[in-house]
């Protein structure tokens, strides 16, 4: 039985041989007494051993060469790729535990596929294994499909950086504070001071308007005035309040004032300056105060909605 083990054993590994060669070599030896001492053929006995034996050595070292170079230079392209991609990573200034996590799965990956690559030019059977990872991995993202999205958006957001912590979004109807940016989730600070715990996936999908992202910024005003009142005269208005904050006005910057509508019941001015994204609330409020007490101060009126009821008399 060891004889037997031996060959079919060397038949497994290399596949070089038939099975009926084998068989008949086995049955063959068996019959003929190779192993018997005692003959007197003893030399032509070692002859027709050695004769089989050495095919099945020269074979068993090539593919054993094959699979040394295959792994050693595979285990090489492996090295050279996680490196390309860690370079990459840097270069785009991935945050430094996502890139730690993709290059490990990645290494994963690819030292897998290499093992199949081996076992197929070696002769064993991958079809099998591949089938159990794959049919393993699709129960395994239908019952995380979820998280998955979120992961992976996580991952998007920390690669492309649409936003980084601190800066000032408006996404999926909310607005606020970036204070958090996880794998899975982002968290984002109202001004109202809520904690928003936003999905990444969901974030990923939609739009994200990032207002701080730029160091300046773009101060819109739609000021109503009635239709009696003097365009020339409020725009006059307008600049002045506007020379009275130079220190936070950027100077480099157009400023303008035009009309911007013909409303129902106003003339819509438009009043555009430019500042610095730290003072844009800021000064907007400063901006507003004061242009309702200089149109006080000038007999401007700042028309609003009402209604008139006229009543009569049976």
């Amino acid at each position: 039985m060891g004889f037997q083990n031996l060959i079919y054993g060397g038949q497994a590994l290399l596949g070089a041989v038939p099975e009926c060669a084998i068989k008949k070599i086995y049955f063959t030896a068996m019959n003929d007494a190779i192993f018997d001492v005692s003959g007197s053929d003893m030399g032509d006995r070692l002859s027709k051993l050695w004769a089989w034996f050495w095919p099945l050595a020269l074979a068993f070292l090539g593919k054993l060469v094959l699979v040394l170079a295959i792994f050693f230079i595979g285990r090489k392209l492996i090295h050279l790729l996680l490196g390309l991609v860690k370079k990459g990573f840097e270069r785009t200034k991935v945050e430094e535990g996502v890139s730690g996590f993709i290059g490990s799965v990645l290494k994963v990956v690819l030292y897998f596929l290499l093992v199949m690559v081996i076992a197929n030019v070696v002769g064993i059977a991958t079809t099998s294994a591949v089938a159990l990872v794959g049919s393993v991995g699709l129960t395994v993202g239908m019952a995380l499909q979820g998280s998955l999205s979120n992961f992976a958006g996580g991952v998007l957001l920390l690669v492309l950086k649409p936003f980084c912590v601190g800066d000032y979004i408006v996404a999926q109807g909310l607005e606020g504070t970036v204070t958090k940016v996880d794998l899975f989730y982002t968290t984002v600070l109202t001004t109202d001071n809520r904690t928003v715990v936003m999905p990444n996936g969901t974030l990923s999908n939609g739009n994200i308007v990032n207002v701080t992202r730029e160091p300046e910024r773009r101060l819109d005003l739609l000021i109503p005035i009635g239709y009696d009142d003097d365009i020339r005269e409020v725009k006059k208005l307008l600049l002045q309040i506007s020379d009275r904050h130079t220190d936070q006005i950027l100077q480099h910057r157009d400023i303008a004032v035009m009309v911007g509508d013909f409303g129902d019941d106003a003339v819509q001015i438009a009043f555009r300056v430019w500042v610095d994204k730290d003072n844009y609330w800021p000064l907007r409020a400063e901006l507003l105060e004061e242009i309702k007490y200089t149109f006080d101060e000038h007999h401007v009126t700042i028309p609003f909605r009402q209604m008139d009821v006229n009543v009569k008399g049976a």
